[in-house]
């Protein structure tokens, strides 16, 4: 009997051991779950309350519990007392997990071998069992338990838990959740006065709509330019006008004087916009102008490819998030604005031509009647007094000039006189200041008008050209040709370096093309290749009629595998492209190079050519090319012409030379007089008409032209055509039988009085 109460206190024991130790994490994991379920505002003042540091005490062991030997084992007796304490004690159970929760916020920082024999206990027992046996031991043995509860709570300081540290960790977390806007607000650097429009403005721009911006990638910019600043407006501050507002609306009224429309570019009336959404409104469309303004000045009213399909520069698009920060943020808007049109020279001296031949104005087509003379006389101390007359013409005569100030007032007094005088000075008239009758006149021809539009179409192909037209590394060098005046100049850092007479394409389909490429090598001695073009619309139906004509001409003919033909001509005097090509590859296959026919570069009008450029000098050329590239090389004219011989060779450039071709009808001269040239290919008709059809914004889209076909497509050749070789598709490439018999044909002596048939050239 004994021996079995002995074993049943072992068992006891053990028992109670591991009911505290589930008790423990029970009540641990509970009080996790009712902290997790706390609102944010409960857990932020229970973290603001402070708690007694809590002790790393271990959870109760089987040493901690004494088991009484000196009970008698009564079965009923047992369940009697096992059922008493469930209930008089169930209550007190939650009480001392809320006066103790430093007892349950210290469980999880115990070593883990221990929690994982919390986790494991609890799959042995069954809870309903243990939760007595749990109530029982916990009032059975208070001298046990109660000790370890007090030395928790007046334990030194120790280092936090995880788990202490993570419960206050959350709150903070749901507490900044709630209030997320308010950082933003906070860093807000609007003005009260602006706010009510910066809030237009963000409703304007969160519609996506393309009321304002119907570019897809100026929209983007625009919405992250304004939501960088919280929306608020840059044109206008509390109502008025900014410093930048007053130079970008500058700058739009006087697109004119750039040959551009000021009407393109609308300015809204900001001293009408009495609200929060006008002023939003006229802020946007104000920015949408601009935009509209830097985007045309860069690049061109119309884009290239509505002109012809034989042009091809690159493109240089804005970007419309630097157009923003760099006019917003300028000393100058108007000037910031303004850099976006063309740098170059020769556009700088045809916008004063304009400004000339306008009288400084772009004024309606107005015709100034027929009447007495109109002068000026300006007061000359005391004795004399200012002159003024009037005359009823005067308002004709300001809106003829552009002069907007004081448009009804019929006095010709001093601005009108200036602007006469202007207007007198680019009509290469004397500037006198004077409206008499041939000034008149000249006001009146269609002459001038035609003059205005040659110098506007001529500006707006310069924004098609790169802005840094040569290579930095060379001192901004490069080449530039002028197809209707026929000449080629080789600038560096700003200066002419050389210039020539050049022969270009013929009208229509031969045209020289408009282009910009760079410059990569010079052949001595080349071969030329004859273009698909000459080979299938005039060498093969020559042969039909001729089947010696090639041979003849000095030209090497050969029909390769599949059928297709291909034409060349060694190297030597008489070939086409003379003694050197100057290569810029580009689509067109067209290069520059010397000729055989030197008499051309006599005539005034040079367009002779199938698209390449013939150069008068070559020779010259090259050496100024080529003392560029390589000035340690110290090239000359004789050092290049004694390279002349029989077989190919190859000057490559270490830098590349960019080469422009332009088509200038209007520029100035180096004597600052204004030239006009044959509009030899029609470009300027076709530009001004395009421009006077007023198609708006759609002239700046993309035209998709045919590319030119270089196919060489297999052809069925007359009897009798001698070929060079068989190209591997024949079964003999040697000399015929006649030629065996006799030697090879010479070409027959040109007839008295004819002349001798020439070769086809580019």
């Amino acid at each position: 009997m004994r021996d079995c109460l002995n074993n049943r206190a072992g068992f006891d024991r053990v028992l109670m051991t591991v009911a505290a130790t589930f008790l423990t994490v029970s009540a641990t994991s509970a009080l996790a779950q009712d902290r997790a379920r706390s609102s944010a505002a409960e857990l932020a003042i229970e973290a603001a309350i402070p708690r007694p540091e809590p002790a790393n005490v271990p959870p109760p062991t089987a040493a901690d519990f004494k088991l009484d030997a000196t009970a008698t084992v009564q079965e009923p007796a047992k369940d009697a007392s096992s059922k008493e304490p469930v209930k008089a004690e169930a209550a007190p159970a939650p009480e001392k997990v809320e006066t103790k929760p430093s007892d349950v916020a210290t469980t999880p920082a115990t070593e883990a071998p221990k929690t994982e024999t919390a986790k494991t206990e609890p799959a042995k027992t069954e809870p309903a069992r243990t939760e007595p046996a749990k109530t029982e031991s916990a009032k059975a043995e208070p001298s046990k338990t109660e000790p370890a509860k007090s030395e928790a709570a007046t334990a030194p300081a120790a280092p936090a838990a995880p788990a202490t540290a993570a419960a206050p960790a959350e709150p903070p977390k749901d507490v900044a959740k709630e209030p997320a806007a308010e950082p933003v607000k906070a860093a807000s650097n609007v003005p009260a006065a602006d706010q009510p429009v910066a809030d237009k403005i963000k409703d304007a721009l969160g519609a996506k709509s393309s009321r304002f911006f119907d570019r897809r990638n100026e929209r983007a910019a625009v919405e992250k330019f304004y939501g960088s600043r919280d929306f608020a407006p840059v044109w206008t501050q509390g109502g008025s006008l900014t410093a930048p507002a007053k130079g970008v609306i500058a700058r739009l009224k006087d697109a004119a004087s750039d040959g551009l429309n000021a009407a393109d570019y609308p300015v809204p009336d900001f001293a009408a916009a009495a609200t929060p959404d006008a002023l939003a409104e006229a802020e946007l469309k104000l920015t949408a102008s601009m935009l509209d303004y830097a985007r045309q000045a860069q690049s061109g009213r119309m884009h290239w490819s509505q002109v012809s399909a034989d042009i091809l520069y690159p493109e240089h698009p804005i970007d419309p998030s630097e157009v923003l920060a760099k006019v917003t943020t300028a000393a100058d808007a108007s000037a910031a604005l303004d850099s976006y049109n063309p740098p170059q020279k020769l556009y700088k001296e045809l916008k004063a031509k304009l400004a000339q031949l306008r009288g400084q104005g772009d004024g309606p087509m107005v015709e100034i009647t027929d009447g007495p003379a109109l002068k000026y006389t300006p007061a000359r101390g005391k004795k004399q007094a200012e002159i003024v007359v009037q005359d009823p013409r005067v308002p004709q005569l300001r809106a003829k000039l552009g002069i907007t100030e004081n448009a009804g007032d019929d006095h010709y007094d001093a601005t009108v006189a200036e602007a006469v005088r202007k207007f007198q000075d680019g009509a290469e008239m004397k500037a006198t200041g004077v409206l008499d009758a041939p000034t008149v006149k000249a006001l009146n021809s269609p002459k001038r008008d035609k003059q205005i539009d040659t110098v506007l179409v001529n500006m707006e192909r310069w924004r098609w050209l790169p802005r840094d037209l040569g290579a930095p590394s060379l001192g901004d060098a490069y080449v530039i040709l002028n197809i209707p005046d026929y000449t080629l100049k080789v600038m560096q850092r700003g200066q002419q370096v050389w210039t020539t007479r050049v022969v270009t394409g013929k009208p229509g389909q031969h045209a020289t093309p408009l282009l910009s490429e760079t410059m990569k090598y010079i052949t001595v001695n080349p071969t030329w290749n004859v273009p698909p073009s000459i080979v299938y619309n005039e060498y093969l139906p020559a042969l039909q009629q001729d089947p010696t004509v090639l041979q003849r001409m000095g030209l090497r003919l050969e029909q390769n595998r599949d059928g297709s033909v291909h034409i060349s001509q060694p190297p030597g005097e008489a070939n086409a492209l003379g003694r050197i090509r100057f290569n810029f590859p580009n689509k067109f296959l067209v290069y520059q190079h010397d000729t055989p026919d030197k008499y051309l570069f006599a005539k005034e009008d040079r367009a002779f050519s199938h698209g390449c450029m013939r150069v008068q000098n070559p020779d010259q050329y090259a050496s100024v090319l080529l003392n560029i590239t390589m000035p340690n090389e110290h090239y000359t004219p004789e050092r290049v012409r004694s390279m002349y011989g029989s077989s190919e060779i190859d000057l490559k450039f270490p830098t590349p030379i960019p080469v422009n071709i332009t088509y200038q009808t209007a520029f100035v001269d180096d004597g600052g007089k204004l030239q006009f040239r044959k509009d030899v290919y029609g470009r300027d008709a076709t530009m001004i008409n395009i421009l006077k059809n007023g198609r708006g914004k759609d002239l700046e889209n993309v035209v998709a032209h045919t590319q030119p076909s270089y196919s060489r497509p297999a052809t069925t050749l007359p009897s009798g055509v001698a070929f060079a070789n068989n190209g591997g598709g024949f079964s003999s490439s040697g000399p015929s039988f006649f030629e065996r018999l006799f030697g090879p044909p010479t070409p027959p002596p040109a007839p008295v009085g004819r002349r001798q048939q020439r070769v086809f050239t580019r």
